[in-house]
């Protein structure tokens, strides 16, 4: 195999043309080769667009691919399982957007297709966590500068009111949950390094599209220890993240999930009382970090940074969550 994992791209997504192709074709581990789509004519705009080489007018076609190593899918939610198994199934090194899938049953049904081909690689794109804004925050939590981790408050949401796009259609697996408060969840499982005891959740359903436009939830994480979060569809767009300890605070305030590839992003620390240490992490781009860091996982046959068993757990939550919205109480996670 040469040095460069040569990629396809599963679709035209908007998220794959305009975020993680162009970061792809910057790294050092990635070559982007070819892009599908279910029309020919699209696929082939989208390839000249970004100087992709091949395009091919069916994902199948894709899969078909010799000279492809790896897959990026982006699909709608409700393709991330059947496309990753096919993938799988035609050879392919997957790596697939978020959520896993529909339900944490999907997940677990992704996982035992990937156990028959051991030496594929396969990992959820949550490309919050390679960036080095939340390497240095894990790191400040790790080290006890913020002394016991307390608690952890999530605030991410936009604004949106379009009933065409996928996010509005319960049957793709739409909804703000999905969508963006997998990473509230993902962020707080990460940091304390532990699965919640039980959750408590708001979720209030959109009466037109039936996909839930804003949730709020509470995690006992026990010991003490405890994560809140609301997320929306339909309210102002804001992204912040308190991190609390007995000892100290983290903030990340700057668009800590969707961070900038522009400009350095910045880390608030403060110790007790003192003074607010801005640490400014380097510019950089999320995604090119995600798939350099697996195609290095391929080139050199190492676990990947996220198992998929993390990817299912956190869809244990997401059903939780919506469980608990609307038993009105207390509902533990199922452990996958």
């Amino acid at each position: 195999m040469s040095q460069k994992i040569r990629w396809g791209i599963l679709s035209t997504a908007k998220i794959g043309v305009e975020k993680v192709i162009p970061a792809m074709q910057r790294g050092t581990l990635t070559e982007v080769v070819a892009i599908a789509s279910r029309s020919e004519e699209k696929a082939k705009l989208a390839a000249d667009k970004l100087g992709i080489g091949k395009s091919c007018g069916s994902y199948e076609a894709l899969l078909a691919d010799p000279e492809i190593d790896a897959i990026y899918n982006p699909l709608p939610n409700d393709g991330h399982v059947p496309w990753s198994i096919k993938a799988m199934e035609a050879g392919k090194h997957v790596l697939c957007e978020k959520p896993i899938g529909l339900s944490a049953a999907e997940g677990r049904t992704l996982a035992d297709a990937a156990a028959k081909f051991p030496k594929l690689k396969l990992m959820e794109a949550f490309m919050y966590r390679h960036h080095p804004q939340w390497k240095t925050a894990k790191e400040l939590v790790l080290s006890g500068k913020i002394g016991k981790l307390r608690t952890i408050q999530t605030f991410f949401s936009y604004y949106s009111d379009d009933a065409s796009n996928i996010r509005s259609r319960p049957e793709m697996g739409g909804g703000g949950l999905m969508d963006i408060g997998c990473y509230a969840i993902s962020l707080s499982r990460w940091l304390f390094d532990a699965e919640p005891a039980r959750v408590l959740g708001h979720v209030e359903i959109d009466p037109n599209w039936g996909v839930d436009r804003m949730a709020s939830a509470i995690f006992d994480f026990g010991d003490g220890g405890s994560a809140t979060f609301t997320c929306s569809m339909a309210v102002n767009p804001l992204q912040v993240v308190h991190v609390v300890g007995a000892e100290g605070r983290i903030e990340l305030s700057e668009v800590p999930f969707n961070a900038p590839n522009n400009v350095p992003c910045v880390v608030r620390f403060q110790r007790g009382g003192g003074s607010i240490e801005r640490i400014e992490v380097e510019t950089c781009d999320q995604y090119t970090i995600q798939g350099d860091l697996f195609s290095r996982a391929i080139l050199d046959d190492a676990p990947v940074p996220t198992p998929i068993e993390d990817a299912i757990r956190n869809m244990d939550t997401i059903e939780a969550i919506f469980e608990a919205g609307k038993s009105g109480g207390w509902v533990v996670p199922r452990q996958s």
